[in-house]
Parts: structure tokens; C-alpha cells; sequence
């Protein structure tokens, strides 16, 4: 036969495979066949509950934080003008004062009025002192320098989040999340390009210490949310701050022009409406994924800048801004695919 005749045959069908023989003759018995393969240890699942949980509430909280960026950055620019005409530290208070109602009546519609005095005091109290503090700077700091500056000096809070989440929180900060961050700060640092003039000023030194004040204050709140409700968090940092900045502003207090009511009221509203929304930003997800996120802010900042003094930006900033976008959305593809 030639080698082609026997490539032409039709296949033999195998014969099965019926395990080892043991014995001889007509008693030999049969083993059952095991393969090797079944002889592996178990691989754990890479998707367990409580990881899926816990991106699922990264997701959440990064939703909250893109809403409390774009009701702060309108704040901001109610801060910025109210601040030519009253001292520092009396904006702080008026931001605090003109969102008590709207406080109160959340925590009524919340019916979370029973949970307000069963808290930790010393992190409230830490975390009013922060808030103070943190406005007061940085109604100062963007009275004296523009808008563009102050956002990038205050940009340094996400990374001073990320680093105080560790040992504060215990949380791991993946590798790919210290890259995206470091190309986040990178991106506005082109993109605003700020002056050695508004380093060094005084008005850039306060922003710095807004960014730091504001840096503890996120780690605390994200303590004070494993066992305080969302509502006290909100309540006792509007009141302290209140009260706080309103003594410490009565002695050079300036009367309120009428025609300021609107910004008040834009104020109050805007300030509200993101305290809530960053209160619940930290309360659900880990603070190194939901930080970076504040980047949207330049969006905004080169938005209002537009419409409020017709300033447009210039090629660096547009390039800058693709880099924090791209950056902010690598990190939230990394959620959405781990979260499925």
C-alpha cells in the first residue's frame, strides 16, 4: 500500500478509554478514571461580594462627586465676588448661615433628627474647625489671585487625600491609581501654568492651606461615616461653621447690601446642595478612587470663566484638560470593569 492510499483511508474511530486493568483473566476488574486536571486545588473566584460591593459604591461615589465638583465651583464664584466686598472670614459665615434652613429641612425630610446627638464630638469638632478654616483660606486666597491659579494650588488635595487615606483608613492604593493620579496633577499644571508670583504670594500660601484643611477634613469625614449618619455629618459641619466664623467675623462685620441677595441665595443653594453631595461621595466609596474626580473642576473653571469674563483658554489649558479628563476616565473604567 502507498502512502497516499493510506492517507486516503477513512479514520478508525478510537477506541475509549476504560481505565487500568487490574488482575488477570476473566475477574480483572476496572478502576474508575480520574483526570488529572480534577486533582487541582480550587481556584478562588476573582469577584467575591464584598468586592463587588465595594466597587459598586466607588461607582456611586464618584457620581456624587462629579455633582458636588460642578455645585462648589458655582460656589466659588459666588465666593469670589461677595468677597470684594466683605472680609474673608464673614463669606465663610455667610455661606454657613444662609445654608442652615435648607439643612434643617433636609434632615426633617430625612427624619434623621433622633441621630444628631449620638455622634463622635471630637471628629465633629475637628472636622468644623477644618471647615472654618479651609473656607477662610480659600475666600482669601481667590480674592487675591484669579480663579485659574487658585484651583490649581488647590488641586494638591486629591493627592494629599490619597496619601492620608493610607494610614488613616487602612485603604490599598493600587499602582495604576498613583499613575493616574500623577498624570491628573501633571495635566493641570499645563493646563494652568500658574506663576511663581502665585506660589509664593500670600494668597496662594492660604489656597495651599485651604487644600490641607480640606484634605483632613475628607479623611474625617470618611471616619465619621462608619458610625454617624449622613445627615448629622451635614448638620454639625454647617452649624460649627456657623457659629465659628460668625464669632470670630463680628468684630470687623460688614452690613449686607440688598443687592447681594441674589448671590446669598445662590450661596446657599450651591453650597447645600454639594456639602450633600460630597458627605455622600466619602460615605460610600474609598476615598483614593473618588478623589481624583475633583480634577472636572477645570471644566467648570474654564466654563465660567467664559461666560462670567469672557476669558477663553488657550491651547496649554485645552491640552492639560484632555490629560486630567483622560486620566479621570481610565480610573472610572477601571471601576466599571471591576465592579462587573
Amino acid at each position: 500500500m502507498s502512502w497516499l492510499s493510506f492517507l486516503r483511508r477513512a479514520p478508525t474511530r478510537p477506541r475509549p478509554y476504560r481505565g487500568p486493568v487490574r488482575g488477570r483473566g476473566p475477574e480483572r476488574q476496572r478502576e474508575q478514571f480520574v483526570s488529572p486536571v480534577a486533582m487541582l486545588p480550587a481556584v478562588p473566584p476573582r469577584h467575591t461580594p464584598a468586592r463587588e460591593a465595594a466597587h459598586k459604591g466607588n461607582l456611586r461615589s464618584i457620581v456624587a462627586m462629579l455633582l458636588a465638583v460642578a455645585f462648589f465651583s458655582l460656589m466659588d464664584v459666588l465666593l469670589k465676588l461677595l468677597s470684594q466686598s466683605y472680609p474673608a472670614m464673614q463669606v465663610a459665615a455667610l455661606r454657613g448661615l444662609t445654608a442652615m434652613p435648607l439643612v434643617l429641612l433636609y434632615v426633617l425630610w430625612r427624619g434623621a433628627a433622633g441621630t444628631l446627638l449620638r455622634v463622635r464630638w471630637p471628629l465633629h469638632l475637628l472636622r468644623g474647625a477644618l471647615s472654618i478654616g479651609m473656607l477662610f483660606l480659600f475666600t482669601y486666597g481667590v480674592r487675591h489671585l484669579p480663579l485659574s491659579n487658585a484651583y490649581t494650588l488647590f488641586f494638591v488635595a486629591p493627592l494629599l487625600i490619597t496619601a492620608l487615606s493610607i494610614p488613616f483608613l487602612g485603604e490599598r492604593v493600587p499602582r495604576l491609581h498613583w499613575l493616574a493620579i500623577a498624570v491628573g496633577l501633571l495635566g493641570v499644571l499645563v493646563a494652568l501654568r500658574p506663576s511663581a508670583e502665585g506660589f509664593f504670594s500670600w494668597g496662594g500660601l492660604a489656597v495651599l492651606g485651604a487644600a490641607t484643611c480640606y484634605a483632613a477634613s475628607a479623611i474625617a469625614g470618611r471616619l465619621l461615616s462608619r458610625t454617624d449618619s449622613s445627615e448629622s455629618m451635614v448638620f454639625w459641619v454647617m452649624t460649627l461653621l456657623t457659629l465659628g466664623a460668625g464669632a470670630l467675623a463680628l468684630p470687623q462685620w460688614v452690613a449686607i447690601d440688598p443687592a447681594h441677595g441674589w448671590w446669598l441665595m445662590g450661596l446657599a443653594l450651591t453650597g447645600f446642595a454639594g456639602q450633600v453631595a460630597i458627605t455622600e461621595a466619602f460615605r460610600h466609596g474609598q476615598a483614593s478612587a473618588v478623589a481624583p474626580f475633583e480634577y472636572s473642576a477645570l471644566a467648570w473653571a474654564i466654563a465660567l470663566d467664559w461666560l462670567i469674563w469672557t476669558v477663553l483658554p488657550d491651547g496649554y489649558t485645552l491640552a492639560g484638560a484632555a490629560v486630567i479628563v483622560a486620566s479621570g476616565l481610565f480610573l472610572l473604567r477601571r471601576e466599571k470593569a471591576q465592579a462587573n
